[in-house]
Order: structure tokens, then sequence, then C-alpha cells
């Protein structure tokens, strides 16, 4: 089996000098030699099967990470991945915080690399929470009620867009702030746009 090149757009990434370049560079190797295709992608390397993305790299202050986009899927036996918040659904993490750490850990991580391929050539899916399943807060609740065409153009927004604007709503504490949150919202809501268009 060839292992899979280095593709010059993405090499930019790895000669920035930041506090994980040995750690980024074993990860690179490391998920090179599992036959995926390099591209860069937000901003970061990702890495494909065909198409599909199955692992990027990214950085953190305080580690660098494997990211798997359908980690959720994987058997986790070495109990080695992270969520990275509670809302996130299919991503999983592997952290780590020194090359040693890469090193010691290459076979099982290529293990987990593996089985990501295979998940994705089996066209399995990540069930995802569909937005009604989120709590709706009792002040959005009632602004809908009080405003119709908030609703529809509420319920006319995508999936993601309606999940942004409800964990939004539901992150403060405070109803008062909840409903400023909501009234800052609403003409965008009405004009048919996301939280971060």
């Amino acid at each position: 089996m060839k292992k899979n090149i280095m593709n010059p757009k993405v090499d930019f990434y790895f000669s920035k000098a930041i506090k994980w370049q040995k750690e980024l560079e074993k990860l690179r190797m490391l998920v090179l030699d599992c036959q995926l295709t390099e591209e860069l992608k937000w901003g970061v390397p990702c890495y494909m099967l065909e198409k599909n993305n199955i692992v990027l790299i990214h950085v953190f202050k305080e580690y660098c990470a494997l990211l798997f986009f359908k980690g959720a899927l994987l058997n986790d036996a070495n109990g080695i991945l992270v969520q990275q918040t509670a809302n996130t659904q299919a991503g999983r993490q592997i952290r780590f915080t020194h090359v040693e750490e890469i090193t010691e850990m290459e076979t099982t991580v290529k293990a987990y690399i593996y089985e990501a391929i295979e998940i994705e050539k089996a066209g399995l899916k990540v069930e995802l929470k569909k937005p009604l399943d989120y709590e709706i807060p009792e002040e959005f609740q009632h602004k809908t009620a009080e405003i119709p065409a908030l609703k529809s153009a509420f319920d006319a927004l995508t999936p993601g867009r309606q999940r942004a604007y409800l964990l939004y709503f539901s992150a403060p504490k405070q109803s008062k702030t909840r409903e400023a949150r909501i009234e800052k919202c609403m003409q965008d809501i009405l004009n048919g746009k996301g939280l971060n268009d």
C-alpha cells in the first residue's frame, strides 16, 4: 500500500513557529500513514477518504488534538476520546500534550483512524438531535406565540441555525438575559439569517 504524500498547500501550517510543532509533525506523519488525502480546511490540516472528512489536526492553548468527525461512532475501548463540549454531537478528540505521548499511542491512534475509515466506507451517520429535541426557552415560546411571523420564520430556518439559536437563548441563567438575547436576534430570524450570518 503506497503512503499518501504531503500536500504542499498544507505545509505552511506545519512550518509556523508554534508551541506544538513537534507534536503536529508527528501527528501528520501518523495520519498520512493511514492512506488519507491531506487538504487544508478551516485553516487546519484535514484528512479525507475520497471527499469525506475523517479527521483533522488542531491546536489549543493546553493541547493539540486529532478531531474525528464521526468520533461518536467509534468504539472507544481505550477511553481516550473526549467530547469537546456538552453540545458537541458527532466529533470526538484525542488530545496530546507531548510528542512522546503520540509515539507511545501510535498503534492505538492508527487503530482509531482505521476504524473511522471503516465507519465512513460503511456510510454510517451520527444520529443528530433535531432542533426540537433541545430545550426551547420559555421566553422564546412566549415570543413566538405573541408573534406568529417569528415562529414561521424560525421554523423555516435550517436545523443547524435553529439549534444555534436555541443553544444561545438557553445559555443564560437569568430570564432577563434570555429575553434580551431573543429581542436582539428577532430581526435576524425574521430575515432568515442564522446566529452567525
